[in-house]
């Protein structure tokens, strides 16, 4: 998958979101919120975010949930430049990120331990949902 989200260090266990039986969710996707802990993959900047996909879910595998990270050092791929310690959103193309400008509760994602300089480089971020903007 293009701009996959790779899990470096495991700090909590991922947990089961329902999604439909009939996705296809890559493995190191980004996945936003749509109803109760139900998650689709993101499509645009400053999702509400579930977290990031433990596993590949299949279509119509016979499966009704994915296992997601909520937390979680990752090496993701960014939209624009970074600053270290910079907080975090997803970025309108999918599975980037990038610094966020506006946005509370599951829009935050995490922070950057690594400072990008532009677009497609890869960094680590810590993935900790609920951070928030003011």
């Amino acid at each position: 998958m293009a701009n996959e989200a790779v899990l470096m260090i495991e700090t909590e266990l991922p947990i089961a979101f329902k999604c439909a039986e009939a996705t296809a969710i890559p493995k190191g996707s980004f996945v936003k919120l749509t109803e109760s802990m139900t998650a689709i993959i993101t499509s645009g900047q400053n999702d509400k975010i579930a977290g990031i996909t433990a596993e590949e879910k299949i279509a119509s595998d016979g499966k009704v949930t994915v296992p997601v990270y909520m937390g979680g050092i990752f090496k993701v791929v960014a939209g624009a430049a970074v600053s270290i310690g910079a907080a975090l959103m997803t970025d309108a193309t999918a599975n980037k990120v990038e610094t966020a400008t506006t946005g509370t509760g599951a829009s935050g994602i995490g922070y950057a331990f690594e400072a990008p300089s532009g677009d497609a480089q890869t960094f680590l971020m810590r993935l900790q949902i609920g951070g928030s903007v003011s």
